[in-house]
This record gives structure tokens, sequence and C-alpha cells, in this order.
């Protein structure tokens, strides 16, 4: 791959579907160092990804599909290095994932989630990083590049391992993440704004979400759960936009009973969800077994094709039976 970049190579990053913090922020952290090494470099996202990502150096040239079909068909055709970041299933990224697939370009996958799929030549798996962010950092360390880490690179990687960790709070968080954290603000960036652009660009109609949300929770006491539910109807009543229930899902988990908490989301003919989780209860397992989904021990997501009232009635129940089966 090193021999491949220094001969400066057409470069298509794509990340998931729905891209989070980890997502754009280790897509265009590795976007603005293949920059310097005058690569031709372009980022695609399956989808639209919140407004509290759009200040990550080089989000002016996402290309995103849905509206720029065409040229991503040609930029994925002209390819020499295909990254694949912070998924490990081209299932992932929907439409993307055929042009991946029948592209001639070597594909390299950069991935923390457990159990990926056979589809890479080159793949970096490691289920004990706490980001695809910090997995970028080594990989330009590995590289033997990280003297050439600027601003650019290090606030979209610091914005990567920032949200995925939850503020540095989650168990992945190791002291090898601390040490990658100071050695990106010895390269100059700037932390404070980072955190103040994801965490305090609020709405006015995001925070009364959020009061509907925790004044609707329900705590399922005997099965340590919690969980929150938006409707339809919810939708248009608090015109929810893209990124709005970014994190809703964590607050279940600061009761100190709940070991599992979860967030559904009715959309279209689907219902979303994802899962947090504390100790030992493994909501990869959990999502995996009941919602066609998985991730981590501690953050995952499922869907269901059933109606919003039905799966949270089979939530309840797996819960009873997961923990029957765990025990």
């Amino acid at each position: 791959v090193k021999e491949i970049i220094n001969n400066k190579p057409n470069v298509f990053i794509v990340t998931h579907k729905n891209p989070d913090g980890d997502a754009m922020g280790s897509s265009l952290g590795l976007y603005n160092y293949l920059l310097k090494k005058e690569a031709k470099v372009n980022v695609v996202a399956p989808t639209e990804y919140p407004f509290f990502l759009n200040w990550i150096a080089g989000n002016d040239e996402v290309k995103v599909w849905g509206k720029d079909n065409v040229i991503i068909n040609k930029l994925a055709e002209e390819a020499d290095l295909l990254f694949c970041l912070d998924f490990n299933a081209l299932h992932r990224i929907d439409e993307v994932g055929k042009i991946v697939s029948n592209a001639k370009g070597k594909v390299v996958m950069i991935d923390h989630h457990q159990q990926p799929d056979d589809f890479a030549d080159y793949m970096i798996s490691d289920t004990s990083s706490c980001s695809t962010a910090e997995m970028v950092y080594e990989f330009i360390e590995n590289l033997g590049d990280k003297d050439i880490i600027d601003g650019d690179i290090g606030e979209a990687l610091y914005c990567g391992i920032m949200t995925d960790t939850g503020s540095f709070k989650f168990p992945s968080t190791t002291s090898k993440t601390h040490r990658i954290v100071a050695n990106l603000m010895d390269r100059g960036i700037d932390h404070n704004m980072v955190h103040r652009r994801i965490y305090d660009s609020n709405t006015p109609s995001r925070l009364k979400l959020l009061g509907h949300c925790l004044l609707n929770m329900e705590v399922l006491t005997e099965q340590s759960a919690a969980y929150v539910k938006i409707s339809k109807k919810d939708h248009a009543n608090f015109n929810i936009k893209k990124g709005d229930t970014e994190g809703i899902v964590n607050y279940g988990l600061s009761i100190e009973s709940v070991k599992c908490s979860a967030f559904f989301r009715e959309d279209k003919d689907i219902v979303k969800i994802s899962f947090r989780s504390k100790d030992d209860f493994d909501v990869n397992k959990f999502a995996r077994k009941y919602f066609n989904g998985g991730g981590h021990i501690n953050a995952a997501g499922g869907i269901s094709k059933i109606s919003l009232k039905e799966t949270i009635i089979k939530f309840k129940k797996s819960l009873t039976e997961f923990s029957t089966i765990d025990a």
C-alpha cells in the first residue's frame, strides 16, 4: 500500500451510510493526509450526514450517493486504491458496495467492528481499537509519516476518536488513545473547537425533541433496560433532521440499574434501532440474534421490518430470552 501511495495514485475513500463522527473524521483525516502525499483523492458518503460534521477540512469536496452518482461511478472506475473505512461488510454502503466490488483498484479496509467480511485486498481489522480514526492515525504512523500530520488531519482524527469514545468515557478508551490524542494536540489541533462544533450545535427543536424522548423513556426494571421511541408523527412534530437523534440512546445508560439502552426510530417501512450497553451485556450478540444487526459489545445497531409497536414487544420478549440464554 505504501508503494502505491508513493506513486501519487487516484484514491477513492468511502465510509458507511448515515456517517457519524468517526466515519467522517477518519475519512477526511485520511483524505487530508493523502493530499499531502500528492495523491488525487475523493471521499464518498453513501448518504447525507449531520450538519455538525460539515466543518471538517475537505467537507466541501465530499461526494454523496443520491446526488453525485455519475461522478462516483467514474471515480471508482479510475481509482488505484479504494479505502473502506469504519465498516466491514459491503452491504453497509448499499449500492456503493456494488461499485467497490466491481472496481479494478486495490481495496483496503480499515475498521474496528467485529466479524469482518472477506472482501478487501488488504485488511486492517482491530476490534480492540476505540475508533477507526485511531487506526488511521496508526496507519499514517506505520507509513512513517506521523510528522506530516497537521491541524486539518489532526482535528478530523480527533473528531473521530472523541465521538466514538463518548468523549473518552467508553471502555474502549485506552492509554494508547490518550497518547495519540496528546500527539495530535502537539501537532496543533484546536480540541476545544472540535468539541464545541460537535456538542454545542443544538437547535431549539433538537432540545425539545430530547426533552420529549426523556419524558417518555420507559425503564424495564426487571430486565435492567430502558428504551426511547420516535414515531413518524414525532418526525413531523419536531421537524427532525439528520443528526438530531444522535446520542439520545446513551441517556438510558445514565440510570445506575440500566445495562442496556435502546432507541427505536420509525422510518418509512422499517424501524431503525440503536443499542448501547455497559458491563457484560453484549449488544453486538443481541442485535445479531434478534434484529439483523451488529457492531461492538457495548454499541450496536439493528433494523426491524415490523411495526414500531410490534418491534418494542419483540424487544421486551427478546431481552428476557437473551438474559436466560446468557445466564
